[in-house]
């Protein structure tokens, strides 16, 4: 347990002051007083968390590359495996963003944007497409500093990039009056900042990247692909999911988007410890595993899942008690107020089963068995989420599809915890731990 507070507090820390940007962004944007605006950074979010799911599946398989080579005591192979995924992950989401850029306009229609939100949505997403590649570096970098254990320094990045978007947020909207356009930019720029700081730690304090030629990364490429592509499938279950759910809301207009973007921000801020135990577990796992601990690896997802849990309970009471605040200060219509009101009264505690998943997705990524962790995604979208989603809209409008995609995400996050368990116990029969060594 102190392992997974330790390693979990640290992330936690850089993802708060990372998600609380990503509030106060939408906070400066209500202020400017128009719900088309900020429906439009809901239809752009929708649109960047695909690319920004790519990026989380392939610093997945850089931090499992680099943990199990750590665990294994080979310094030389996790060099090697860090510089040829920093390549890997580089050029492919460079190439997924360019062929984003080209269809822009018709993407965005299709989650439902239309008219000036649609305009909105397209000035917003110009700037944000080409920094894409940074965004994933960063993250990228930050996963080798986890993965050696560095998570202190790995925050301070996280860290350093959320001052910058916090400082240049309210000069570029409102001193420059560039409106949404300088949240955008202000989001690129911290973006250079995490890249930056996290590079230099990585590469002049712990010297972990090694020189590679490209037949060196062609030949780790199947390694990393093992890894990343199921990793990816996984991760690319949540936006697809969330785009369908997005356009399902958008038949009850503007300001029922509007809600849905404010959730959509302020879910990440209020739950970030529980994205921070799914990045935190996955080192730990790793490391255990290279050396034939299960015993370490079954403890470790029964005090993360305790953790999980706790923790939620404690934050929706919490979010309670200040849901008047908050509903006053991101709200401007009478339906979005309404909405957002339910989701914290009512529906945010479930966001505990999401994090059982997340826990259980990242021992599936660590111990050999992604495909595991992408079952369970596209079975929690298309299996539950979705068509629970449907049926609650088509019977009781947007409270029923909220109520319906918490029912189908609940029912798959035990599924997964359960699964990863009896994977554990699997491997711990079929490879015991090794001997403990005499003094």
């Amino acid at each position: 347990m102190r392992h997974v507070l330790v390693m979990t507090g640290a992330s936690s820390v850089g993802l708060i002051a990372m998600f609380t940007v990503d509030v106060v962004d939408m906070f400066f944007i209500t202020m400017l007083g128009e719900q088309r605006l900020v429906a439009a950074v809901g239809f752009a979010g929708t649109l960047l968390y695909f690319l920004l799911s790519l990026g989380i599946g392939l610093q997945i398989a850089l931090g499992a590359l680099v943990a199990r080579a750590e665990g294994n005591q080979d310094r030389a192979l996790a060099g090697r495996y860090c510089s040829s995924v920093l390549w890997f992950n580089a050029l492919t989401v460079g190439l997924v963003a360019a062929i984003a850029w080209v269809w822009l306009p018709e993407l965005l229609a299709l989650l439902g944007a239309s008219g000036d939100t649609l305009n909105y949505a397209l000035a917003y997403s110009r700037i944000q497409l080409p920094a894409v590649p940074l965004l994933v570096l960063g993250m990228s970098l930050a996963a080798g500093l986890r993965a050696v254990g560095d998570a202190r320094r790995s925050m301070y990045a996280t860290l350093a990039g959320a001052g910058a978007n916090a400082v240049l947020d309210p000069i570029l909207i409102f001193y420059f009056g560039l409106g949404i356009e300088g949240a955008a930019w202000a989001s690129v720029a911290s973006r250079v900042v995490v890249v930056s700081y996290a590079a230099y730690v990585l590469f002049l304090k712990h010297r972990l990247p090694t020189r590679v030629s490209p037949a060196m990364i062609v030949a780790d490429a199947p390694a990393i692909m093992l890894i990343a592509v199921p990793a990816v499938l996984t991760n690319l279950a949540t936006p697809l999911g969330n785009s369908l759910l997005l356009r399902m809301m958008s038949q009850f207009g503007d300001s029922a988007v509007a809600a849905s973007a404010v959730m959509g921000r302020l879910a990440p801020l209020a739950f970030a410890v529980v994205f921070a135990v799914s990045g935190a577990v996955g080192p730990i796992v790793g490391q255990n595993a290279g050396a034939c601990r299960y015993d370490r690896v079954r403890q470790t997802l029964i005090d993360a899942s305790k953790f999980v849990v706790l923790y939620v309970a404690v934050a929706w009471v919490l979010l309670w008690l200040v849901s008047d605040l908050v509903i006053a200060a991101f709200t401007a219509s009478e339906l979005a107020a309404d909405l957002l009101a339910f989701y914290i009264h009512f529906l945010v505690g479930a966001f505990a089963f999401n994090g059982l998943l997340f826990v259980a997705n990242a021992s599936f990524n660590n111990l050999g068995r992604a495909y595991l962790a992408t079952l369970f995604n596209y079975a929690k979208v298309f299996l539950g989420v979705v068509p629970a989603a449907y049926l609650g809209a088509s019977l009781y409008g947007a409270r029923g599809l909220m109520v319906g995609e918490v029912l189908g995400a609940s029912l798959f996050g035990v599924l997964g915890m359960l699964s990863a368990l009896a994977l554990v116990a699997r491997l711990e029969r079929d490879y015991p731990p090794l001997p403990p060594v005499n003094p």
